[in-house]
C-alpha cells in the first residue's frame, strides 16, 4: 500500500472515508478474503465435509415474557461423537441471539463477525439494529457462505430476540441459501429439528410462562436425541445439560446450569415412567 492511501494518523484511507453503518460491507470493500464463504476448501465434498464436525440441535419457542433458544451440546465428526459439552447458543447483542447447526468452525466465525457487525452499526448510529434489520444482516452473512454451502459446508442458523418496538420475541429461521422466515411460535433447525418440532407441537402453549416452556423445550431435545444419533440428550454422568438462554425485555440471560439440571432431571424422572414422553392430556 502507497503512503497515498494513507493519512498522517497511518491508517489507511478506507478507514477514515465515509460509508454505510455496515462492518460487513466494510470488509466486503477493504479486506473480502475474510469474510465467511470467500474460499474454497480444496477436496471438499459431500465425503469430506461428512469428517468436518457438525452440530444440532437447536430449537426457539416465544412465551409470555419473550424467547427461548436452546440447544443440546453434542458436535459429531462422521459417525463419532467429537464433542459432548460444545456451546451452540451465543448472545448476538444485549437482546438477541444465535443458535448454530451445520458445519461448526463456519458458523462460530459467523457468530463473531454478526456480533461485530451489531457492534458497529450500534456505535456508528447510536441506537442498536432493529430486529428485522438483524434478521435480513444475517440472510446477508449465510448468503455469503452458498459457495461453501454447496460443497457440504452449510451454516444454518437460528436466530431469536426480544424485538423492544413491538414488545414480544420473535424468531427467524434460515435455509442455506440466506432465505428467512419468521416464526410465529417455535422452530428448529438441525439433524434433529424434525423430531424437536413435533414434540413441540404437542406440549407448546402460547403464553407459557418462562419454567413451562424450558420444561417442554427439553422434552423436545430429549425426543430429537432419542431419535437422532447426531443430537446429544442429557448427561447426568457428566453434568452436560442442554444450553438454555432467555431473551427479555430486560436482556439475554443464560439459564444457569443448576436450573437447567433440575428441568432436566425431571424429564429423564418422567421418561423412566413414560419413554415415549408425556400423553396427549397429561
Amino acid at each position: 500500500m502507497s503512503a497515498d492511501d494513507h493519512d498522517r494518523s497511518g491508517l489507511p484511507a478506507g478507514f477514515l472515508a465515509p460509508g454505510p453503518p455496515s462492518f460487513l460491507d466494510f470488509l466486503a470493500r477493504h479486506a473480502p478474503d475474510v469474510l465467511p464463504g470467500a474460499g474454497a476448501f480444496p477436496g471438499a465434498g459431500a465425503g469430506a465435509a461428512g469428517e468436518i464436525p457438525h452440530g444440532t440441535t437447536i430449537v426457539a419457542a416465544t412465551y409470555a415474557d419473550g424467547v427461548l433458544i436452546a440447544g443440546d451440546r453434542r458436535i459429531t465428526q462422521g459417525n463419532m461423537i467429537a464433542h459432548r459439552g460444545a456451546e451452540k447458543v451465543f448472545p448476538a447483542d444485549e437482546h438477541s441471539a444465535l443458535g448454530i447447526s451445520g458445519t461448526v468452525g463456519l458458523a462460530v466465525e459467523m457468530v463473531r463477525l454478526f456480533q461485530l457487525e451489531l457492534q458497529h452499526y450500534e456505535k456508528v448510529e447510536g441506537v442498536p439494529l432493529s430486529m428485522v434489520g438483524k434478521a435480513n444482516r444475517l440472510t446477508s452473512m449465510v448468503r455469503g457462505n452458498l459457495g461453501m454451502a454447496m460443497q457440504g459446508l452449510a451454516v444454518v442458523p437460528l436466530l431469536a430476540g426480544y424485538d423492544l418496538a413491538a414488545g414480544r420475541g420473535r424468531i427467524f429461521s434460515y435455509d442455506i441459501t440466506g432465505g428467512h422466515s419468521e416464526e410465529r411460535d417455535f422452530a428448529a433447525t438441525g439433524s434433529g429439528s424434525v423430531f424437536a418440532r413435533g414434540a413441540l407441537k404437542k406440549l407448546y402453549r402460547r403464553g407459557m410462562t418462562a419454567p413451562d416452556l424450558v420444561l417442554a423445550v427439553v422434552q423436545a431435545l430429549y425426543d430429537a436425541a432419542d431419535e437422532d444419533t447426531a443430537t446429544g440428550g442429557p448427561d447426568p454422568a457428566r453434568g452436560m445439560w442442554p444450553l438454555i438462554m432467555l431473551i427479555t425485555e430486560d436482556g439475554c440471560r443464560t439459564l444457569p446450569d443448576d436450573e437447567a439440571a433440575e428441568a432436566a432431571r425431571a424429564v429423564l424422572d418422567q421418561r423412566e415412567r413414560l419413554p415415549d414422553g408425556p400423553r396427549a392430556g397429561s
